[in-house]
């Protein structure tokens, strides 16, 4: 979905800049299961390493990731979901509706 390359959830994850962006994560047949915004990409993905993903079922099976650094995350998101229901049909199966209104 990103121009940028699939990399490994546990392995690089730690790595990532402390920087805002957009993210996708994977499943292991590498579906789009969520698209995610954050203007910290760093602090994000600490924490779902740490707590593994909060707790939440959903977001427990990613397997690998894309993510791409942007100055606004949150319309670049709202991009992508659009971009990924006008090709499948649907919005990826851990985001919800409700997350997508805008404030």
């Amino acid at each position: 979905l990103l121009n940028d390359k699939m990399r490994v959830w546990l392995d690089s994850a730690r790595f990532v800049k402390a920087k805002p962006g957009v993210y996708v994560l994977y499943n292991r047949n590498k579906e789009v299961i969520y698209i995610g915004e954050t203007n910290n990409l760093e602090e994000t993905f600490t924490k779902y390493v740490e707590t593994d993903f909060d707790g939440d079922e959903c977001k427990q099976k990613t397997q690998s990731y894309q993510r791409e650094f942007v100055q606004y995350p949150k319309e670049r998101q709202l991009e992508l979901i659009e971009e990924f229901k006008n090709q499948n049909g649907k919005i990826p199966s851990c985001n919800s509706e409700i997350e997508l209104q805008m404030p």
